[in-house]
């Protein structure tokens, strides 16, 4: 059972550290491997594939990467990974008094772990989204292209002039740009100056509009769970803001398939929340990486393996002492 603070109790006993669960693109073959050797960790896996659809243990120990880059394939594996580390460090350390958010798909472990969903309705709703959004990226070419560095008002100055969505404005001088293949390929040619256009190995352009015919989908499915208000404070790729409502984070997370994540919005809420530490869960290191980058000084933690949980229990320790 999780002990409640107020905010200003939680910071003056805990300081603040955020659990941060990562989006699509974070996995790699055979990533959850290591994992099968901690306690619980292959039942966990068995009950998350029967609620998810897909076989969960295969994809995250033998499956290559063209099998695991599938939208409804890496978006339930991510979410289900996240959740066994969750519950390992759970198991391992209180995180009563820490914070959670998640990019993109990742918000759909964040509301299991902080209470808004359960586990289980949390993995059938995210098996629905990726199959919803794969379905949704047949209907026209699109794509996504990471912009790294430049300076952040040309870079989006020349995406809406080449008629793309900043999808994901990840904070730490990357933005993501997602829409027609033709014109990320002209994105490419006319790089904002300082900047760098990588392709993006996805499906579709995702959090923009070209998703729109996946929103009804996870709707009715997400009419069909009941949500609790969060026992954690909760941060919201929306806008970056701390959601009290669990209802409403659902809402956010059904609309949020076709609107843009703002991770730099919720790195920006963290620090105005006095954030102390930043801990990824599994499969970690793009989120911990940008937050090294934007959240200068904060100490991060990358739990990509059950050996990473030491450092994280050391971290919350350090910030309850």
């Amino acid at each position: 059972m999780y002990m409640q603070f107020g905010a200003a109790e939680s910071e003056k006993l805990y300081g603040v550290i955020v659990v941060a669960c990562p989006g699509q693109g974070s996995q790699t073959p055979g990533f959850l491997s290591e994992w099968l050797e901690d306690n619980g960790a292959r039942d966990f896996l068995g009950l998350a594939s029967e609620r998810a659809g897909i076989d969960l243990l295969a994809h995250g120990t033998t499956s290559d990467a063209d099998t695991i880059r599938d939208t409804k394939v890496a978006q339930p594996l991510i979410v289900a990974a996240s959740l066994l580390a969750w519950r390992a460090l759970s198991a391992r350390a209180s995180l009563d008094a820490v914070g959670v958010a998640g990019h993109s798909v990742g918000e759909f472990a964040a509301a299991a772990a902080s209470g808004v969903l359960s586990e289980d309705d949390a993995l059938e709703l995210v098996g629905v989204r990726g199959r919803a959004m794969a379905e949704a990226a047949t209907r026209e070419p699109t794509g996504m292209s990471a912009v790294v560095g430049g300076v952040e008002t040309d870079v989006l100055a020349k995406i809406e002039a080449h008629g793309l969505t900043p999808a994901n404005r990840n904070g730490g001088g990357q933005i993501v740009a997602a829409g027609a293949l033709d014109a990320l390929a002209a994105l490419a040619e006319d790089a904002p100056r300082g900047a760098r256009v990588i392709q993006l190995q996805v499906a579709g352009a995702f959090h923009t509009s070209y998703m729109a015919s996946a929103v009804p989908v996870l709707r009715e499915a997400a009419s069909r769970t009941t949500a609790q208000d969060p026992t954690h404070r909760l941060w919201t790729n929306a806008d970056g803001s701390e959601v009290t409502s669990g209802s409403r984070y659902v809402e956010l997370l059904v609309s949020q398939i076709a609107n843009p994540v703002r991770w730099d919005a919720c790195m920006e809420g963290f620090r105005s929340a006095g954030i102390t530490g930043l801990i990824e869960l599994t499969p970690a290191g793009a989120l911990s990486g940008i937050a090294k980058r934007a959240l200068k000084g904060v100490p991060t933690v990358a739990v990509k393996t059950p050996a990473d949980l030491d450092a994280a229990i050391e971290l919350i320790d350090g910030a309850a002492a």
